[in-house]
């Protein structure tokens, strides 16, 4: 099994921090990167030629590894929201057909298709919370339900954002295409530790940020784009998505078609020389520690959390329908007044969402973390 990675962060003995779903630390590796890239903007005309062409090229192939795609088909953006905007401005959503979106979703695979149902013909059905905490099953019964509008697009987390429980995506999938459905995945709580394999899933478009559990930068993320949608217009118009396009040029030398690739959607002022290494570096360092093993090692400390917790008086989500790195607790009864701070107070760090709490632990926690999260939370809860 993996071992605990604590030793490649910057995190004192005495803070207990399983809270990756809201931040995650910087690894040192990724700190002084950030820090060299400070150095650089601070002498830019030091900058090597090339550099930056080169950091796009890591960044993109970094992300692409970690679902299996063609670098070709990755995207540098800003943030999980500007690539669901960029998937409405490109998608055609059948009128009289509805979308689907998850019940208490995040609001970046959601608000798009909000604003855009009246104008557009379609509706919006919100998949409920299951009783159980099943999402797919759900999702499916919502595809299939006899009767029903046609499916138009599914818009959904991978892993919900609040409660923890996992979408089986590829099951998602198969039901969709027999209606024709788009199939537009935020995989904020997926990616680098879920298997998401593009290849097989075929979604028209799928984005992950990198603060979380990629250990990048805020301002970093990257969007899939299924091939079939690569020859629509970008949300912004940049000369870096044209095929040759220079100021410095006659008008009639610039070619201003796009590329004929997902670079075309890659995001204005793009050159980041402070933060788009520093992404490229978690998410090797990601991909590095392997897949599988990640998921055996949260799940290790996520089960031992539920075990641990069991008689406190909260509840947990069967495993066979959580997330392996997250733990999210309901409160039959409500949560106690201030129990957020009074774990803050005692250096363990986790998060409130939806009346939940939600604990994420990551490849920088180890068991002992785990004991001291329930053995401060039997404490302070009662």
């Amino acid at each position: 099994m993996l071992p605990s990675q604590r030793a490649s962060f910057d995190i004192p003995q005495h803070v207990c921090y399983m809270n990756a779903a809201a931040v995650a630390p910087l690894p040192r590796a990724v700190k002084a990167a950030g820090e060299v890239g400070v150095a650089r903007k601070a002498q830019p005309w030091a900058i090597e030629p090339g550099n930056a062409q080169r950091q796009f090229e890591r960044a993109r192939a970094a992300a692409a590894r970690l679902i299996n795609a063609d670098p070709d088909d990755v995207a540098l953006i800003s943030s999980v929201s500007y690539g669901i905007a960029t998937a409405g401005k490109v998608l055609s959503i059948s009128r009289g057909s509805r979308v689907l979106l998850l019940q208490d979703d995040h609001s970046s695979p959601v608000l798009e298709w909000l604003g855009r149902a009246e104008a557009q013909g379609f509706s919006v059905e919100v998949v409920a919370r299951p009783d159980d905490g099943d999402w797919t099953a759900a999702l499916l019964a919502a595809i299939e339900r006899q009767g029903a509008l046609p499916v138009g697009m599914a818009s959904i987390s991978s892993v919900h954002w609040a409660d923890g429980g996992a979408v089986d995506v590829a099951r998602v999938a198969a039901a969709l295409k027999p209606q024709n459905a788009r199939f537009v995945i935020d995989a904020t709580h997926g990616a680098g530790v879920m298997n998401i394999d593009v290849r097989a899933l075929d979604p028209d478009f799928l984005v992950f940020p990198t603060y979380k559990w990629v250990l990048g930068p805020y301002g970093r993320a990257f969007l899939y784009v299924a091939k079939r949608w690569q020859n629509g217009a970008p949300i912004e118009q940049a000369g870096s998505q044209r095929r040759s396009f220079s100021s410095e040029r006659a008008p009639y030398m610039r070619d201003t078609s796009y590329v004929t690739n997902a670079r075309r959607y890659d995001m204005g002022e793009r050159d980041h020389y402070i933060s788009l290494e520093m992404a490229s570096i978690g998410m090797e360092m990601v991909a590095g520690w392997g897949q599988q093993a990640i998921v055996e090692r949260l799940r290790m400390l996520t089960d031992r959390l539920a075990e641990g917790l069991c008689n406190t008086g909260v509840l947990v989500s069967d495993q066979r329908v959580r997330a392996p790195h997250i733990l999210s607790l309901r409160f039959p009864g409500g949560m106690p007044d201030n129990l957020i701070e009074r774990l803050e107070a005692e250096n363990v760090f986790v998060s409130p969402r939806l009346g939940l709490i939600r604990i994420s632990p990551h490849a920088y926690n180890d068991e002992a973390d785990v004991d001291r999260f329930v053995a401060v939370f039997r404490r302070v809860a009662s």
